[in-house]
């Protein structure tokens, strides 16, 4: 088992229970450890401060956390249980996206809902979920609620559904291909790579028709693709070479679509396992407190999960 864990932020909340079936799962297929990890909220740790400022040994030496009776529960069968060996769970003081970043250092990724207790309905994505997912070290997957992820393909739910990579040719750093890449070969499955290019406006132009899916073998010279989208493919194909030598198991869809890069990667997420963007521009610092303006809306609009992830050495 690697000694690399995926970590599920929980406040005992529906959406962070979707969440922590979703990193369960992910634990299982990497043959890593699971590490539930909830920040205590504010009452909690105030009790825990004042009782070790008193040394008070009259009061329990635990603040009630019905959190932690929640997971031994849902994994023990019963709320005296222990947890499985390959399970943890850890009590966190400080602000929530202060103390996930710090745990999820070493983590292979950090799972967390779109919305937290405090959330209003109609939130498309929570505070801390965002602030964490622009800052984090480690790669972050926010699970979309409910509402969200009802119009996703029934394919999406199987766990053949597939990766869907936001590639920038010239910019997509290094780690977020090998992010997609090793998802798609746990789980035996596509990834397909989506570029977007900007063209000027045509009467003929149809910005909402779905995009065609294209193999390698199509970019010969006498295709009928217009030039931009042919040098996209064109990029693409040279950019992923040493990918699909590194992953020679796993199969390769390639597609260039004209517009708006977001909304394109939000269409393909109905029917997609997972959805892969770098978090920022590689040549901003590698913990930049920024998140690039595509990683932003596909967090805020996409169907089903989304992995945010960080560029780990600064390629300024």
């Amino acid at each position: 088992m690697s000694n690399t864990p995926v970590i599920a932020a929980v406040d005992g909340s529906e959406h962070s229970l979707r969440a922590l079936d979703w990193a369960r799962t992910e634990a299982l297929r990497h043959g890593s450890g699971l590490l539930v990890a909830h920040v205590l909220p504010d009452h909690a740790q105030l009790y825990a401060g004042r009782r070790a400022s008193l040394h008070d040994v009259s009061q329990p030496a635990e603040f009630a956390d019905p959190v932690r009776d929640w997971i031994r529960s849902l994994f023990g069968g019963g709320e005296g249980s222990g947890l499985p060996e390959w399970v943890t769970y850890e009590a966190l003081e400080g602000s929530v996206p202060e103390a996930l970043r710090v745990i999820g250092a070493q983590a292979r990724m950090l799972v967390m809902g779109s919305r937290g207790r405090g959330g209003f309905a109609s939130l498309l994505l929570g505070s801390s979920s965002r602030a964490v997912a622009s800052t984090a070290a480690c790669p972050v997957v926010v699970v979309p609620h409910a509402e969200r992820s009802a119009g996703a393909d029934a394919e999406a739910e199987e766990s053949a559904g597939r990766v869907v990579l936001g590639l920038h040719a010239a910019e997509t750093p290094d780690d977020v291909l090998t992010f997609a890449f090793t998802e798609a070969a746990v789980r035996g499955t596509t990834v397909q790579v989506v570029s977007a290019y900007a063209i000027p406006p045509s009467p003929t132009l149809v910005i909402d028709s779905p995009f065609a899916v294209i193999p390698p073998e199509g970019l010969a010279d006498e295709g009928d693709g217009v030039p931009a989208e042919r040098e996209m493919l064109r990029s693409q194909t040279e950019r992923l070479a040493p990918f699909r030598e590194r992953f020679p198991d796993v199969p390769v869809e390639q597609a260039a679509v004209p517009g708006d890069p977001a909304g394109r990667l939000v269409t393909a997420s109905r029917a997609a396992a997972l959805v892969v963007v770098g978090r920022h521009h590689p040549r901003r610092t590698a913990m930049s407190m920024m998140i690039g303006s595509v990683a932003h809306a596909v967090l805020h609009h996409a169907h089903g999960p989304v992995a945010v992830v960080p560029t780990l050495k600064d390629d300024a």
